[in-house]
This record gives structure tokens, sequence and C-alpha cells, in this order.
């Protein structure tokens, strides 16, 4: 299955010159979905981690379903203010500012094993920078995956681990 035939383009979202990689429909197809999770869980469930690390919020689409098909825990990076209890921060550089990301204090303990996971690759930045707050909370990062990957913008240079991505716009 060409998992591009179950992604939705569309222009001008959400401002004018952005070209939007859609996976709503890929969610909609049940057995676009299965097949999806079924190469993701090939790819990941081969590093044997403990733990699936969502980006908010379409990583969460990816990462919980496929921790519970390994039979892994699931934990979730979001923005600031966005996760009840004690969090550990991160603050980093965006092309136009600055933003901050979190994750619970008591998510990770020191040494698991995690894989990071979204649903599109595009500058890196936010990536990159759950890496670095992982690291910062002694995390084993084994690997980032993604559904998509927009390769023309190179966000896999950012990041300090290995990547992969199961659909590859090169455009």
């Amino acid at each position: 299955m060409d998992l591009k035939d179950h992604i939705r383009g569309i222009p001008d979202f959400p401002k004018p010159g952005i070209f939007f990689y859609d996976i709503s429909t890929l969610l909609s197809d049940p057995k676009a979905w299965r097949y999806c999770i079924s190469q993701l869980s090939e790819t990941v469930g081969d590093q044997k981690p403990d733990l699936l690390v969502g980006i908010e919020s379409r990583g969460f689409l990816t990462a919980a379903p496929l921790a519970l098909e390994l039979g892994i825990g699931f934990a979730m990076i979001r923005k600031k203010g966005k996760l009840p209890g004690e969090t550990i921060a991160y603050d980093y550089d965006l092309e136009y500012g600055a933003d901050t990301i979190e994750i619970q204090a008591d998510a990770i303990t020191a040494g698991d094993k995690v894989v990071v996971m979204d649903d599109l690759l595009a500058t890196g930045g936010t990536a990159a920078a759950t890496i670095e707050l992982l690291h910062q909370v002694d995390a084993d990062v084994l690997s980032a995956s993604f559904i998509i990957e927009l390769a023309f913008l190179k966000g896999r240079d950012k990041l300090s681990i290995p990547a992969n991505s199961l659909v590859t716009y090169n455009d």
C-alpha cells in the first residue's frame, strides 16, 4: 500500500504559501491506518523501547496506538502549561521566535529507552528540542519516527539521533 495515496495535500494552510500534508484522510481509512501502524511497529518495535514519546498533538495519534500495540508506555511532550502536575521544561528557538515544551516530571525514569514520534518532520526544531528535553531527564533516546518527512526542509539534519519516516516528499 502506498500511504501517499491516503494523505491529502491542502494548499495555503495554515497560511498562504504553505502546503499542508493532512493525515486526517489516513486516519479515516481503517485499512490504511492499520497498515501505517503496522509499518511503524516493524520499524520501532525492533528497537525494543520502554516508552514512546509523542509530540503535541498529532504525535499523540501515532505514538499512543503504537505503544498499545507494542505493549509499552506512552508519554506526552506538550507546550508549556498544558500538562498537569510537576513538569520539566525546555526552551528553544524557532525560525520566528521561541517556544517552550514540557514533559511531566514522573513520565520518564532515568535510563528509559525511548523513541520520539510525530506525524511529520519538517524543519526539525520541535523534534530536536524534544530530544534535548529527553536527554535532560536522562532518557536513552534511541531514535525518532515520523509518518511523513519533508526532506527538502532538511529537518533530519537537526536531529542528534537516527530518524525514520514512512513517506518522504522531496519538494
